[in-house]
C-alpha cells in the first residue's frame, strides 16, 4: 500500500475504485467496506484507493477538544496497510477544503484527481459543503461523469453491530474484551518512554512511563490491564497502570507498563502498547505495603492469564 500525504501528492492513469470516510478504530463496520473495496477492485483489474483526513473535521469546523479518536493517525495507517488496499490518501482537512460544494468535490477530486471508475460507500453518507451531498447527488453526478456508486446498505452494517461510538464507550467503561471484539484487534497505545519518578522500581516494580502525545487519543478507563509490546522484534507481556497512582498521592494522570522477565533501557522509544484484559480498577490502598502485595497478586494472575489465553 502507498500512503500518500495530501490528494495533489496523488496521479494515476488507471481507473480507481474509491472509499471516503474517517475510519476511526478500522473496526469490523470499516473492514467489510475496505474488504469490498478491495476484492471488486481486483476483480475488475481497477487500483483500490482510501481517502481519508486529517485532523477530523470536528476538530476543525467545530474547535472540538474533547474529540477522542480511537486511532492516532499513524496508528489508522499501520491498520489500513493490512487491508490490502493500493493507496491511502490521508488529505488535510481545513475551512478552506470544507467550503469546497458536492459537485466541487465530485468533479475536481474524485474524477480529476482520482479518476475513479467506482465509488463505494457506507450508508448515509454525506460530504460537501455543509455536508449537502448525499447519495442521491452521487448518483446524480455518477450518470454526469461516467462512474458507479455502490451504497453499502445499513443491514449489512448492523449486522457487524459496530460503530466507532460503541468502541469508545466501551472502553471508556473498562469493556476491553468487547472493545477488542468489535475492532478486531488489540486497541493500542503508542508512545515515548519517558523519565518518571521511578517510584516502580524502589518497590521492585520498574516501569516504563508511556507519553502520548497525541491529545485526541482515547485514554481508556483507569485501572490495571494486561498488555503486550514487540520489543526489539520480540513479543513482551506485561501489566499496564492507567491512572493517578493515589497510593502516593499522584496529581496527574499516568501510564506504567511493567513488563515481565524484561530489563532493558528503554527511554526515549517508541512503544506501541497493545491492551490484552482488564484486571482491576484503580485503587487506593492503606501503604505501600498493601500496594506491593497487589501487584504480586496482579502479575500472578496477568501471568495466569497470559498462559491460558495467548
Amino acid at each position: 500500500m502507498d500512503s500518500i500525504q495530501d490528494i495533489s501528492n496523488f496521479s494515476t492513469t488507471k481507473k480507481t475504485y474509491v472509499t471516503i470516510g474517517t475510519f476511526d478504530g478500522v473496526h469490523f463496520g470499516h473492514q467489510k467496506i475496505i474488504e469490498k473495496l478491495v476484492l471488486e477492485a481486483k476483480k475488475a483489474k481497477k487500483k483500490s484507493v482510501l481517502l481519508t483526513f486529517f485532523p477530523h473535521p470536528r476538530m476543525v469546523l467545530q474547535k472540538d477538544n474533547s474529540l477522542e479518536l480511537i486511532n492516532t493517525i499513524e496508528e489508522r495507517a499501520e491498520l489500513l496497510k493490512k487491508t490490502g488496499l493500493d493507496y491511502l490518501i490521508i488529505h488535510p482537512f481545513s475551512k478552506e477544503f470544507s467550503r469546497m460544494t458536492a459537485l466541487e468535490f465530485v468533479r475536481d477530486i474524485l474524477v480529476n484527481q482520482l479518476n475513479i471508475s467506482k465509488l463505494i460507500i457506507g450508508y448515509d453518507h454525506h460530504f460537501g459543503k455543509n455536508r449537502e451531498g448525499n447519495i442521491v447527488q452521487l448518483t446524480e453526478y455518477s450518470h454526469l461523469y461516467d462512474f458507479t456508486v455502490e451504497e453499502i446498505p445499513a443491514q449489512d452494517i448492523d449486522d457487524v453491530s459496530v460503530s466507532s461510538t460503541k468502541v469508545r464507550r466501551a472502553l471508556t467503561e473498562g469493556n476491553l474484551k468487547t472493545a477488542n471484539n468489535y475492532l478486531g484487534y488489540n486497541f493500542m497505545l503508542t508512545g515515548t518512554v519517558v523519565n518518571g519518578k521511578q517510584l516502580g522500581g524502589k518497590i521492585g516494580f520498574p516501569t516504563a512511563n508511556i507519553d502520548v502525545k497525541e491529545n485526541y487519543k482515547l485514554i481508556p478507563k483507569t485501572g490495571v490491564y494486561v498488555v503486550q509490546s514487540i520489543i526489539e522484534n520480540k513479543t513482551v507481556f506485561g501489566m499496564m497502570n492507567i491512572g493517578n497512582r493515589p497510593t502516593v498521592d499522584g496529581t496527574h494522570q499516568t501510564i506504567e507498563v511493567h513488563f515481565f522477565d524484561f530489563n532493558k533501557d528503554l527511554y526515549n522509544k517508541i512503544l506501541t502498547i497493545e491492551l490484552l484484559y482488564f484486571l482491576r480498577d484503580e485503587k487506593k490502598f492503606s501503604s505501600i505495603k498493601t500496594l506491593i502485595e497487589q501487584i504480586k497478586t496482579d502479575e500472578k494472575t496477568a501471568r495466569i492469564y497470559i498462559k491460558n489465553n495467548l
